[in-house]
C-alpha cells in the first residue's frame, strides 16, 4: 500500500488553511487579499485531497472494527469482507492522489514562458528544423490557448531560422513546456539532396519562466542600452528609425536584442524580459546545481547541451532518450497534437522522481 505522509504534517496544513480563510474572511488589505487568496488557490485541492484520504482511512478503519468485533453476525461478516477490498483500493488511491498534491511545486511552474530555439549543427537544415520545432511549439501554443508573441528572428538563408525568441503567455506555460530545454536532433533527406542520403541535424531549444519584478531586481545603472536601426532578412535594414534595442547586463554580461516592433519604447519594454527571464533562468540554474540529485533525475536537467531528442523521418518517429520514450507519431508531435503524450510522460517520470527523493528524505 502506498506511504501515506505523517498526520502531523497534515494536521498543520489543515491549520494553515483554517487561519489563512479567517484572516481572509476578517477584510485585509488589498496586498493581503491578493497573497491570501493565491495561497488558499493552491491549499483547496490539498486539503480536499486530506479529506479524502481521512475519510476514506475511517471507512477501511470501520470496517476493519466490524470484522474484529465478536458480535458482528456472520451475514455481516461476509458483507463486510466483500467490501474491504475495495475500501483498501480507495484508501491506497486517495494515498497516493495526496503524495503528489504534496510534492514541493516549482515556483515558476505557472508562470508564461520565454521559448529560444536556435539552430545547430548541420547549415541550412537545422535552421529548417528549427523553423518546425518551432512552428511544433506554436501549435501546440495554439492548441492550449495560449498567446505566442515573437521577441526576435534571424530567418536562415532557405527557410526556417538561425534562431527566434519568443514570449509564450498562458497559465501554466512554464510547467508544460520546462522539459523541452535540450538539444533536440533530426534525421531525414534533406529537400536538397539529390542522392536520397539521410542528414543529421539538430537545434537547441531554451525555455524560461517569464520573470516579473518581483522574482528579479534590475538596478537600471547596472545597464548599457544601445538603439539602432532594426535589420532584416540579408541585411537590409527594415526602418529607417533606431527602434531596435540591445541591453548589456554589466555585472554578468548577459546580452539582450530586440527589433520587432517598430516602437523603440516597446522593443525596450521586451528586451527588458527577456534580459529578466535569462537573469531569473540562471538564478534557478545555480540553486538547481546545488541540488545534485534533483539534476540527476532521468528526465535531465534542462541543460542546453544536453540531447534529449530523436526525430526521425524515415521511420516517421520520435525518441525521447530521457526516459526510453519511443511514438511512431512523428507528424502528429510536430504538429503539437501529439505533443501532450511526450510531456505527461515526462512530467510523470519527474513525479516520480521527486516521490521516490521524498521517501528517502
Amino acid at each position: 500500500m502506498t506511504t501515506a505522509p505523517p498526520p502531523e504534517r497534515l494536521d498543520a496544513i489543515l491549520a494553515r488553511h483554517a487561519v489563512a480563510t479567517a484572516q481572509l474572511s476578517a477584510g485585509p488589505d488589498a496586498d493581503t487579499y491578493v497573497a491570501l487568496s493565491r495561497e488558499l488557490a493552491e491549499l483547496d485541492p490539498v486539503v480536499a485531497a486530506i479529506q479524502a484520504y481521512r475519510a476514506a482511512a475511517d471507512e477501511l478503519a470501520g470496517l476493519d472494527a466490524l470484522l474484529a468485533d465478536p458480535a458482528t453476525d456472520a451475514e455481516m461478516r461476509a458483507l463486510v469482507a466483500d467490501e474491504r477490498p475495495e475500501a483498501e483500493e480507495r484508501l491506497a488511491g486517495a494515498a497516493a492522489g495526496l503524495r503528489l498534491m504534496l510534492i514541493p511545486r516549482d515556483a515558476a511552474d505557472e508562470k508564461s514562458a520565454i521559448l529560444e530555439v536556435r539552430a545547430g549543427t548541420g547549415g541550412d537544415e537545422a535552421s529548417l528544423f528549427a523553423g518546425d520545432l518551432f512552428r511544433m511549439y506554436a501549435r501546440y501554443a495554439e492548441l492550449k490557448g495560449w498567446r505566442v508573441e515573437i521577441m526576435s528572428e534571424s530567418e536562415g538563408t532557405v527557410g526556417g531560422y538561425k534562431e527566434i525568441v519568443a514570449e509564450i503567455k498562458g497559465r501554466g506555460v512554464f510547467a508544460r513546456l520546462k522539459f523541452e530545454s535540450g538539444v533536440h536532433r533530426v534525421q531525414r533527406v534533406p529537400a536538397t539532396e539529390g542522392s536520397g542520403r539521410i542528414h543529421t541535424s539538430a537545434a537547441t531549444v531554451a525555455v524560461l519562466p517569464e520573470a516579473e519584478d518581483v522574482d528579479v531586481q534590475i538596478n537600471e545603472a547596472d545597464l548599457k542600452i544601445d538603439t539602432m536601426r532594426a535589420q532584416g532578412a540579408g541585411g537590409q535594414h527594415v526602418n529607417k528609425t533606431e527602434s531596435a534595442i540591445r541591453i548589456t547586463h554589466i555585472p554578468t554580461g548577459t546580452v539582450v536584442f530586440v527589433q520587432e516592433e517598430r516602437s523603440q519604447h516597446k522593443n525596450r519594454a521586451r528586451a527588458l524580459a527577456l534580459l529578466r527571464a535569462r537573469l531569473y533562468d540562471a538564478e534557478r540554474t545555480a540553486k538547481d546545481a546545488a541540488r545534485a540529485a534533483e539534476r540527476r533525475s532521468q528526465v535531465g536537467s534542462g541543460d542546453r547541451s544536453e540531447r534529449i531528442r530523436t526525430y526521425n523521418f524515415p521511420q516517421g518517429r520520435v525518441t525521447d532518450h530521457r526516459i526510453n520514450l519511443t511514438l511512431y507519431r512523428l507528424e502528429e508531435v510536430l504538429s503539437g497534437l501529439a505533443l501532450d503524450e511526450v510531456v505527461d510522460a515526462l512530467t510523470a517520470e519527474h513525479q516520480a522522481e521527486l516521490l521516490a527523493a521524498q521517501d528517502q528524505g
